[in-house]
C-alpha cells in the first residue's frame, strides 16, 4: 500500500511531529510505501495564486479554476505542486496530521489542499463524492486538540468533534472521492504527563499496523 502522510506543524519536536515519526515507522515496518510531505519544513507557500501556474490561458485576469484546468490539459503546474499532485495521486491512503486551530486546518494545510486539490487534475468533470477521482483509496485524520476530550463531546464546552471535522471529512475527502476512516484523537497533550504521550504512541502504532484492514466510517451527505 502506498501512504502519504502530511504533516502540519511548526514545531518538529511536538506531538504531532512524534505521531507524524510513529506512522511513518509503523507503516513502513508493515512493508507499506511512505511519502511524506512535512509542510513547514518544506516552506510550502500556503497561498494559491499565480505561482501555481508555469503559464496562463488567462494572463489578463486571474480565474483559480480555469487555469487549474489549463494547467491540467498542459501539464502547466509548478514543479513542487505538481510534486505534491504526484504523491497524492499515488497514494493508497492519506494521513493528515495536524492541531486543530480555530475548529479546522492550520493555514498551511488548508493552503496545502486549495493548491493541491485542483480542478480537473482532482476533481470536476461530474467527478465528485462517489465518483471521485480518488474512490477506492482512504484518508484520516490524525489531529491534537488544545482542549480536553469533554469539552469535545456532544453537549460539552465545544461541541461534538465528529461535527467539528465534518467540512473536512465530507467537504475536502469525500468530495474527491477517499473513503473516510475514524480519525485518530489525541486531547490536550500538552497537558498530560508522558506517560500517557508515550502510550497514545503505542496505541495509535498498534492501530496503523492493521489501518488496511479497518472498515470505513459513514460520514455522508448534509441534512
Amino acid at each position: 500500500m502506498n501512504v502519504l502522510i502530511v504533516l502540519a506543524h511548526p514545531e518538529r519536536k511536538s506531538f504531532n511531529g512524534a505521531l507524524f515519526d510513529q506512522a511513518c515507522a509503523t507503516l513502513a515496518a508493515q512493508g507499506h510505501e511512505v511519502q511524506t510531505s512535512d509542510l513547514y519544513r518544506m516552506n510550502f507557500d500556503p497561498r494559491s495564486d499565480t505561482a501555481n501556474f508555469l503559464n496562463r490561458k488567462n494572463p489578463e485576469y486571474l480565474k483559480l479554476q480555469i487555469e487549474e484546468m489549463h494547467a491540467t490539459e498542459s501539464g502547466g503546474f509548478a514543479p513542487e505542486l505538481d510534486q505534491e499532485m504526484r504523491k497524492l495521486e499515488a497514494a493508497d491512503l492519506l494521513i493528515l496530521q495536524f492541531p486543530l486551530w480555530w475548529f479546522g486546518l492550520p493555514a498551511i494545510l488548508k493552503g496545502w489542499v486549495d493548491r493541491v486539490f485542483a480542478m480537473g487534475r482532482v476533481y470536476g468533470g461530474g467527478r465528485f463524492y462517489e465518483n471521485g477521482v480518488f474512490r477506492g483509496k482512504r484518508a484520516m485524520l490524525s489531529v491534537t486538540t488544545g482542549g480536553p476530550e469533554a469539552a469535545y463531546l456532544r453537549g460539552g464546552f465545544n461541541g461534538d468533534i465528529y461535527s467539528i471535522l465534518r467540512p473536512i471529512h465530507r467537504g475536502v475527502l469525500q468530495f474527491v472521492g477517499f473513503e473516510v476512516l475514524a480519525p485518530s484523537l489525541f486531547y490536550s497533550p500538552a497537558h498530560v504527563d508522558d506517560v500517557q504521550r508515550q502510550s497514545w504512541l503505542a496505541g495509535y502504532g498498534k492501530r496503523l499496523e492493521n489501518i488496511a484492514a479497518e472498515p470505513v466510517i459513514e460520514v455522508g451527505p448534509y441534512t
